[in-house]
């Protein structure tokens, strides 16, 4: 930018190149965190900081009158009361601002980053283009012969590996108690024993009998407490029966 003062002369400091990036530097000197900062607060510094700079041309004095003008109109919706609809709206505004205030800090963070890294041409330099000489490679490798046994017998230890397989035992759970239940639906319209309905892989073997009868029952009472079934036992240690509720 020119001007107009021919005496004058233009200083650019990193960092602060434009209002948005004022705004950061404001916000910050409030002390407290991003998301805490006072927009009304926001705008009082801003504003003061327009009324110290009178010597801006027009160029670059419009950008911060712009940004000025929309701060003043939104310090004046928080401050003012009006609908829980426009309140809203207005809150809205003011945490975008908040975000947007977060993200340049971050890109300020990440460029300071990047530029302390070393750049080409500067810390480091390419090597010339590449002549006509062979690159030789050679690889020499001391062992001792406790290592060289130790990795043999690794070796023969791992391909004698072998994996076994553990039979899963017959359970029947109580989710195989609804299902089986469920499959009786319709015709359990009068009691029936429920020792009647466990499978009878589970019920002629006597060694499995007692998980099918657990299962079964465990699922007779989902079943109950869900309201699809009624269940009943005349007397202690007597036999359950069930019905369709």
């Amino acid at each position: 930018m020119i001007d107009s003062n021919p005496n004058s002369f233009e200083v650019d400091i990193e960092n602060y190149n434009g209002p948005l990036d004022v705004l950061l530097d404001l916000a910050k000197a409030q002390k407290v965190n991003l998301e805490e900062i006072s927009i009304t607060k926001l705008a009082d510094q801003f504003n003061n900081f327009i009324l110290k700079h009178k010597d801006l041309n027009l160029e670059s004095a419009s950008e911060y009158l712009l940004m000025a003008t929309w701060l003043a109109y939104l310090k004046s919706k928080l401050l003012l009361p009006g609908t829980p609809e426009e309140e809203f709206k207005v809150q809205e505004v003011a945490e975008k601002l908040k975000l947007q205030l977060k993200k340049l800090e971050l890109i300020r963070l990440l460029s300071d980053q990047m530029l302390k890294r070393k750049r080409l041409g500067r810390e480091i330099r390419a090597r010339g283009m590449k002549g006509n000489i062979r690159s030789i490679y050679s690889s020499e490798y001391n062992l001792s012969l406790f290592d060289l046994l130790k990795t043999y017998s690794t070796i023969i230890m791992t391909k004698d590996f072998q994996k076994i397989n553990i039979p899963k035992l017959p359970v029947f759970t109580a989710e195989d108690g609804i299902k089986t239940i469920r499959e009786f639906f319709g015709k359990l319209l009068n009691w029936k024993n429920l020792d009647e309905l466990i499978p009878k892989n589970f019920r002629s073997n006597k060694k499995f009998n007692k998980t099918g009868k657990a299962g079964i029952f465990a699922g007779s009472l989902e079943l109950v407490k869900e309201g699809n079934l009624k269940i009943k036992q005349n007397k202690l240690f007597d036999d359950i029966y069930i019905k369709e509720n």
